[in-house]
């Protein structure tokens, strides 16, 4: 068996393209585009790598993108003080500061003081609320694009065995709650599982995200199933995935590459989750199925 590859980097195009086609629209019934203020701290490499590639997306996507670009001597009061501007913003309606902050900045004061409706990035313990207890709310992104990469190989996830291999706030369970609310039937393994490929063995859809190079072997894949890996390491030999690529691919019915796979998807999502943030702020109406490429 050969394994379909999903083609994230396609696929992110393409919703891409949908939210940019939205944009017009919100621009004539408000006078402006969305705006996404994105706060980066410090001079780590594959952050402002990130943020450059956030930054063209958003332009590209005709919404105003508004970068802030701090010492990594700043301090908590300091960042607390930004994001508080930012909420106060009218032409800000989304708000995301990269992620991983200095060591001596409090990370959760951060993120929870960032304003739930213009939490772009999902994080804030009033989304993750609203998502676990099935409102709507901003949903972190990169569990979002593995959805949508997810339903162009199953249009239906209902009644699905599906394994979430990870239980961090970022991914692992966000991923979980929105299976959940497709009706996949969930289970999350993770460092303390008792023989955690037993679990995945089971499932028809596997999505790894533990951050080691090849923890999910071929062998603990169902032969058919679909296979997202979110893990993006770097080795030796370049970017390398939680699953073994090359073995997995001969055994799953579909899956993932890294890079190409899940990672599009995330920058594809924040602009979405923007959209929705700014058209709700407003009371714009939105297609979120037309926009998502969901089937009804």
């Amino acid at each position: 068996m050969s394994a379909t590859i999903i083609n994230g980097k396609a696929i992110a195009a393409e919703l891409r393209a949908r939210v940019a086609a939205q944009v017009p629209a919100f621009r004539d019934a408000t006078g402006r585009a969305p705006g996404l203020a994105v706060v980066l701290v410090g001079e780590d490499a594959a952050s402002a790598v990130y943020v450059r590639n956030k930054g063209r997306a958003t332009r590209e996507a005709g919404m105003e993108s508004i970068e802030h670009r701090l010492p990594d001597t700043t301090t908590t009061a300091e960042l607390l003080d930004l994001v508080g501007r930012l909420n106060a913003d009218p032409a800000v309606d989304g708000i995301l500061v990269q992620l991983p902050l200095p060591a001596a900045v409090d990370t959760q004061a951060v993120i929870e003081a960032i304003d739930p409706d213009k939490d772009v990035d999902g994080f804030h313990p009033v989304n993750a609320g609203r998502l676990a207890t099935g409102l709507d709310g901003l949903v972190p992104c990169t569990p979002l694009g593995c959805i949508l990469l997810l339903r162009t190989i199953h249009p239906h996830l209902a009644g699905l065995e599906a394994v979430v291999v990870g239980r961090s706030n970022i991914v692992g369970k966000p991923m979980a709650q929105l299976l959940l609310r497709e009706s996949c039937t969930v289970t999350v393994v993770h460092s303390r599982t008792r023989d955690a490929f037993a679990h995945i063995r089971q499932a028809d859809i596997v999505v790894a995200a533990v951050g080691i190079p090849g923890f999910v072997p071929a062998a603990a894949i169902k032969p058919g199933a679909t296979v997202i890996d979110v893990g993006i390491n770097r080795t030796d030999t370049g970017l390398v995935g939680d699953v073994d690529f090359a073995a997995a691919s001969e055994v799953a019915g579909a899956i993932t590459p890294v890079p190409g796979g899940v990672g599009p998807m995330t920058i594809a999502c924040l602009l979405r989750n923007t959209l929705v943030a700014a058209a709700r702020r407003e009371g714009v109406s939105l297609d979120l199925a037309t926009i998502d490429g969901a089937a009804a």
